[in-house]
């Protein structure tokens, strides 16, 4: 027992086809304020109907999906057992106010999702032109600047995984050094990687050695890449304070 429960421990996460269709059910729900129809479902699946009906049935009945109409929405579970608490929220937003007025450009609060970052909160800049954070939406963990964050926190074999999907392999030993800037400096950078006119500083708030999540600062180019060491210096301050907050 005690072998066999060491070796599920150490195993490296892979996706799981019905997992993942009842996820991909409940985000594409979660995206529409109007609901989705089964039709819908099953095409973005791309499974038969019958396959999929199950699949929401179950969801209805265990109260994470409602349907009103001939369309699905989200139902009271997702609020009532899945939100954060709202004492991590409130923590959150002051620090998050507190780097826009800083540098007046756009601040997201970013969570790991699977392979994935999603970014549940933001307080965008009040300059005409910004960047404008996609909500609750999946961007990979790499090259953005929150993602790196997180794989720099990645346990070793999941590590190697991700790098082998996601990463050339000329690319990799290169990422891996800047991965261990992130652990050592608690800041990640995103100097135009993933959109060549947007720049990015992003710093890990580290619970028990481990990111809980992460505060990003993201604006244009032109305007923000030049101010991205002044970004640096006053993340992990801000990042710090919260940590403490959220651990007590």
């Amino acid at each position: 027992m005690a072998a066999g429960g060491a070796g599920e421990r150490g195993s490296v996460a892979k996706e799981h086809r019905t997992v993942r269709r009842v996820t991909s059910i409940l985000e594409a729900v979660a995206r529409q304020r109007d609901g989705v129809r089964l039709g819908a479902l099953a095409e973005l699946l791309d499974a038969p109907k019958s396959s999929v009906f199950g699949l929401v049935k179950g969801l209805v009945a265990d109260g994470y999906l409602r349907e009103q109409d001939g369309a699905y929405r989200l139902g009271p579970a997702v609020s009532a057992l899945l939100a954060p608490p709202v004492t991590a929220l409130d923590a959150v937003r002051p620090r998050m106010q507190r780097l826009r007025a800083a540098f007046d450009e756009t601040v997201m609060w970013c969570t790991r999702v699977g392979d994935s970052v999603v970014y549940t909160e933001v307080a965008e800049s009040s300059q005409l032109i910004r960047y404008s954070a996609p909500l609750r939406t999946r961007r990979p963990l790499h090259p953005t600047s929150s993602g790196k964050c997180f794989l720099a926190y990645t346990p070793p074999a999941a590590l190697r995984r991700y790098l082998a999907e996601h990463v050339a392999a000329d690319d990799v030993e290169r990422v891996r050094a800047e991965l261990e800037r992130v652990r050592r400096d608690g800041v990640a950078f995103n100097r135009g990687e993933t959109l060549p006119d947007v720049s990015a500083a992003a710093a890990p708030v580290l619970v028990h050695g481990q990111p809980l999540g992460c505060l990003a600062v993201a604006g244009p180019t032109v305007r923000l890449g030049g101010r991205l060491d002044e970004v640096a210096a006053l993340l992990p301050e801000v990042v710090g304070e919260l940590a403490t907050e959220l651990a007590g």
